[in-house]
């Protein structure tokens, strides 16, 4: 099962990853062996998965006020997140490793989530609980066969091509964006709306969440469009105070619900 979500159906394991042609068909092969069980375990799980997606916050150290990682995390956790993703795209193997291991004991205390952005290979090392990975990152099969089928793999999505790239991958969640314009990612693009979050979920059952420029003043219309959650970076990592954004975020999202 996925980690870090208790579905009741026991825990899969593969033997290794395969030559690269198999890799399509790595994700939850351990299930079962008949189709109709697997997407019959695959809706369970993204049932379950779907519940622990409502707040991810991104770290980034451009917008965290001069606070530290670990600060920053820790005051969202307070404040309600139930992801953690680990973002640096300038920061060192070490010191991503360092960091990620202080976010791997936190994050347990907390009974939240861990992910890593990007790297496979900083989410092996700390025992993260999975992986996001962009459009350009290493490629789906090949990030499953590392990561195995216990792990998260979540990708994001600007477009309908993209994001079914990521369904057909059997990608655990897709992140759709960005919805508003956003200064938080420079190659983010033109802001697209909820109109593909509405598409997604009409043609999948796999979650979607939503990223970029995210507030608790426009995180309505995402919910209502049908999106489990929000992924965010400036509203809560750049707040004067975090943990207060974090409820504020949480409740506008539950109100919609």
């Amino acid at each position: 099962m996925l980690r870090g979500l208790d579905t009741g159906m026991g825990q899969s394991s593969t033997s290794g990853c395969g030559p690269v042609s198999d890799m399509e068909m790595m994700h939850h092969e351990n299930y079962a062996e008949s189709e109709s069980y697997v997407m019959s375990s695959n809706k369970t799980i993204f049932e379950h998965l779907s519940a622990r997606l409502t707040l991810q916050v991104l770290t980034d150290r451009t917008w965290s006020r001069g606070r530290n990682t670990l600060t920053v995390a820790r005051a969202a956790l307070d404040g309600g997140a139930t992801i953690i993703q680990l973002r640096d795209k300038v920061a060192s193997t070490r010191l991503l490793v360092e960091e990620g291991l202080a976010l791997r004991e936190l994050t347990r205390q907390y009974d939240a989530l861990l992910l890593v952005n990007d790297r496979v290979d900083v989410a092996w090392a700390i025992d993260a609980d999975g992986v996001h990975l962009g459009h350009d990152d290493m490629p789906l099969p090949l990030a499953r066969c590392l990561l195995g089928p216990e792990r998260i793999l979540g990708v994001s999505a600007g477009n309908l091509a993209e994001a079914m790239i990521g369904v057909e991958g059997q990608a655990d969640y897709i992140s759709v964006g960005p919805i508003y314009s956003t200064q938080a990612k420079s190659d983010a693009g033109s802001a697209i709306g909820t109109q593909l979050i509405s598409e997604l979920v009409a043609r999948s059952s796999i979650p979607v969440i939503a990223i970029g420029g995210i507030t608790a003043e426009n995180v309505a219309p995402i919910i209502r469009a049908g999106a489990c959650g929000v992924a965010v970076i400036t509203a809560i990592v750049g707040a004067v105070d975090i943990a207060q954004a974090a409820r504020t975020m949480l409740t506008a999202i539950r109100d919609v619900r």
